[in-house]
This record gives structure tokens, sequence and C-alpha cells, in this order.
């Protein structure tokens, strides 16, 4: 792997709001605008979740599924944009943003981590819409991923463009559906070498871990998630470069 180049000091600078300052007791959801908006008033870099609609357009929500924050259910890719905005939080009136709704809300005043959900499937949609959207976006911001196919696909369309890979070390059993080499891929992170991220975005419960503290002595930033508060903060500081949280003002 080539270290000869990582991410920009910008993206450890601050504290990162996991899917926006978002507080559902306040009807603020995660990934909403209103979630964004409070994150940008508050000075914190975003971090946000990308998925596909059946139209094609990058949309801001986490789950694969509408199940567990939406009044309605079903898989997002099968629903287009305009569909999606119709639809009702369990806990607020916020509706599903699109991409662009963000960066014209961001407008450079904060950093955004953006992250590419995985299909698993080779499927480049989601990442091409998203690297068109911000071909003109002059605000910082950078692209991660779970799926190296994914951070590889950044890397050939856009090298320009500050990449990252996220990581939980792929013990979880829902990893088992995944082939063979893919899962041992992502299990020695020997996809490394051919993504060539500019930075690693690590579960909170790895660190630390042997491959990770080495990567970061080399130079690799590395962000953690998810920080729930500030003595666990504390921790995950003395084992990453900055933290990702939510439930509290870091």
């Amino acid at each position: 792997m080539d270290g000869t180049r990582f991410a920009p000091s910008w993206l450890t600078a601050g504290p990162i709001a996991h899917r926006g300052l978002h507080d559902w007791t306040q009807g603020v959801v995660e990934n909403s605008l209103g979630a964004f908006q409070a994150a940008a008033d508050g000075g914190y870099t975003i971090e946000c979740d990308l998925q596909i609609s059946r139209d094609g357009e990058a949309v801001l929500f986490h789950d694969d599924t509408l199940d567990r924050v939406m009044v309605e259910t079903g898989e997002v890719k099968d629903f287009t944009l305009a569909e999606l905005q119709c639809m009702t939080f369990r806990h607020s009136s916020e509706r599903i943003p699109a991409l662009q709704e963000l960066l014209s809300l961001a407008a450079g005043r904060v950093p955004l981590v953006i992250e590419l959900k995985p299909q698993w499937d080779g499927e480049t949609a989601l990442a091409s819409r998203t690297i068109e959207l911000l071909r003109d976006y002059r605000g910082q911001h950078c692209l991660m991923s779970f799926d190296p196919d994914v951070v590889a696909f950044v890397k050939s369309s856009s090298p320009s463009t500050t990449r990252g890979f996220i990581t939980d070390g792929a013990f979880d059993q829902s990893y088992d559906q995944l082939a063979p080499s893919l899962r041992r891929e992502l299990r020695t992170l020997s996809c490394l070498e051919r993504v060539e991220p500019h930075f690693l975005s690590v579960d909170m419960d790895l660190l630390p871990w042997a491959p990770i503290t080495q990567l970061r002595r080399m130079g690799m930033p590395v962000i953690s998630w998810t920080i729930r508060s500030s003595e666990q903060a504390a921790l995950a500081r003395r084992y990453s470069d900055q933290i990702t949280f939510e439930g509290f003002r870091a």
C-alpha cells in the first residue's frame, strides 16, 4: 500500500457528528436536514450515509430498509426519490433528503464525511451519482465505505477525492453471506493494498487492534465510531485521531 498520501488535516481537526447532530426527543432524526443544520451550527464535521433510490438518486439514509425509523416498510432502493420524500418518520416531521440538499445546506461551512452504504453486489450506481454531484462542490468532503470494491471504484473514477475504508473487523455473522475470498480480505485488511485509502474509519470496539495500530504509526489517519459518552471519547482518542460521536456534545 502506498503510504505517501494520507487524508488532509481537516478530517481529524474536529469531532464528527454521527448522522448529523440528531436528537429523537426533539424530533430531530438521524440523517435529516435538521440534524445536519444542528451539526453545522455547532461547527461539527458531518458524517452521513447514502443509499440509492430506484431512480438513481443518492439519498441520505442509513439502513437498507425503511422499517426501523419510518412508518413505511420496504427496501430504500425499491422507491423513487419522490416516493421516499413523501414518507413519514416515526418520531419527526422531517423527510428523507437527497444528497444535493445536504450540499446546499452545508455550502462548505463544515466538512462532510460521506459513507456509501455497501450492497456487496458490484453495483457502482450510488458511487457514480455521488461523484457526479460532488464534482462541482467546493467544500471539504470525503467518501468512505465498508465495501472495498466501492472504495476501489472511487479510487479509479475520482482519484483526487479523499477516500476511506470502514472496518468493524467483519467478524459479525452478517458477513457470512459474502464470498470467502471477500471475507478474508475484510478480516485481514489485505483489501487495503488495492483500495489505497487515505484514512480508516474503525469500530471503537476493535481498538486497540494491532493492524490498525501499525498503520497509524505509519501515518494513516484513523477515525473511530460510534462514541456515545465523554468517557468513551477519552479512551477512543488514545487509539484514534478523531471521534465520530452521538448522544452527547463532544
